[in-house]
């Protein structure tokens, strides 16, 4: 088991886990992976951060500890994490580093690796890099003075990635301001997207009202972005606005709210724009690649249409091992984080943005008509705080209860339990023909992770 790399990278709580010192031997241990699997250059990486105040402090060790060991190192400044990914490809870059936290609180931080090809670092590498970490505090010699490597910021490269996406955009609708009339409320969690959305927005012709996009290094997702959907939905209702979209942290992920104030998913997202390029005919192959969190009315309204669900585990990686492997045009998650992989390597909030906007254009109907296009099963997800987030799997009083709770649900519903790849936590959720069902099923399960194991 891995001590430091989760399925997102390596995630603490900034100054405990994430200290400068570790940081620094984490660049330094990065650094010398690259060098030995990099032979004909000096090794480039391109590195991002959100708003988070401990992010300049995170990179600054970083680029010291890359630097070091004779790695050149660019800073992009604050970024979505899916623009790292575009623009390690683009640039030619060895490797990307996000320090972001993604949708956590602000006190977390993180550091996350994206490969030369844009997709996230391979396991077998990052498990490399621990080995470093655990071989000695200094495991190897520093170069000589004129081998160290450079450092510089670009603003360029933000840039860049900016006018991608106004391309993209107009790519897709064949027109400058395709969003004139447009009345948007935008959510950006006080984090990387509040430098991106807001003026994408307006150059692609739209009225925008701004909401968390005032970062201050500790509002990062407080009371607002995804993960707290209620701000959006008041918004779009308090000015009559025509949807909304709200973002995490990074921006890697967008959640939608129509013009009534209903909250719209990426399993809604994923099947509307399934469903609709496949009666244009161009979703090949007619595969929508989700994880096993992905409601069961997903995939029943797929099925009616001809359109195959492949199920994953949690997490990103996953569904992108699968769309690889199946070529699928679209997967990702109901957190809102989807990868269109005409468009990205990994799931990009503002690209899902301007999809989802792409998608209310062609149709010419009131958001709300379209967003939702299967009856969900009613479904609920409970996180439980744990202190060993692995232990359930071998408890014996656990593992019973599950048994249990899976024969009462039948053939009715299904139950889905696993350790959160970022938190110190075991997710449950269960999905069933009734609501009741749902709460009969997991209550019992929840209260006795929480007894012991919490």
């Amino acid at each position: 088991m891995r001590r430091y790399f989760g399925t997102d990278g390596v995630r603490g709580v900034a100054n405990e886990l994430l200290t400068p010192d570790f940081v620094l031997r984490l660049g330094r241990a990065i650094a010398q992976q690259l060098i030995e699997t990099t032979l004909h250059h000096a090794p480039r990486v391109l590195i991002g951060r959100d708003t988070r105040r401990s992010g300049a402090m995170l990179e600054t060790a970083l680029v010291s500890g890359l630097c070091s060991m004779g790695v050149h190192a660019t800073s992009a400044g604050i970024v979505p994490t899916p623009a790292v990914a575009y623009l390690v490809r683009e640039g030619r870059y060895d490797l990307g580093v996000v320090i972001s936290a993604s949708h956590n609180p602000a006190r977390d931080n993180g550091v996350k690796l994206i490969g030369g090809d844009g997709y996230k670092f391979p396991d077998e590498y990052e498990a490399q890099i621990e080995a470093r970490l655990a071989d000695a505090p200094e495991p190897f010699p520093y170069p000589p003075p004129d081998k160290i490597g450079l450092w510089q910021y670009d603003e360029r490269e933000s840039e860049q990635y900016l006018l991608y996406l106004l391309h993209l955009m107009r790519e897709l609708t064949g027109e400058r301001e395709p969003l004139r009339g447009v009345h948007i409320v935008v959510d950006c969690a006080n984090g990387a997207a509040s430098q991106y959305a807001p003026v994408i927005l307006h150059e692609l012709g739209a009225k925008v009202s701004l909401y968390g996009g005032e970062p201050d290094g500790d509002n990062i997702n407080l009371g607002c972005g995804s993960t707290h959907l209620e701000t959006l939905q008041r918004a779009v209702l308090e000015t009559d606005a025509d949807l909304g979209v709200a973002f995490d942290g990074d921006a890697d992920r967008a959640l939608f709210v129509d013009e009534k104030g209903d909250p719209v998913d990426g399993d809604a997202i994923m099947t509307l724009w399934a469903i609709t390029r496949h009666r244009q005919k161009t979703l090949n192959p007619p595969i929508v690649v989700a994880t096993e969190m992905s409601n069961l009315g997903m995939q029943r309204r797929l099925e009616e249409e001809g359109i195959e669900l492949r199920r994953t585990k949690v997490g990103d990686r996953y569904v992108v091992e699968a769309m690889r492997a199946t070529g699928a045009l679209i997967g990702g998650e109901q957190s809102g984080h989807i990868i269109f992989s005409e468009r990205a390597t990994t799931g990009d909030g503002l690209i899902t943005m301007l999809e989802t906007l792409a998608l209310y254009l062609y149709h010419q109907q009131p958001f709300s008509e379209i967003a939702h296009p299967f009856t969900p099963y009613p479904q609920k997800l409970v996180t439980v705080p744990v202190q060993d987030k692995h232990a359930w799997q071998t408890h014996a009083e656990i593992q019973s209860l599950i048994r249990q709770t899976e024969r009462m649900l039948g053939t009715r519903g299904r139950l889905n339990i696993r350790a959160s790849g970022t938190e110190n936590a075991i997710r449950v959720m269960v999905e069933a023909e009734r609501m009741e069902l749902v709460n009969e099923a997991i209550a019992p399960l929840a209260e006795l992770i929480r007894r012991v194991l919490g």
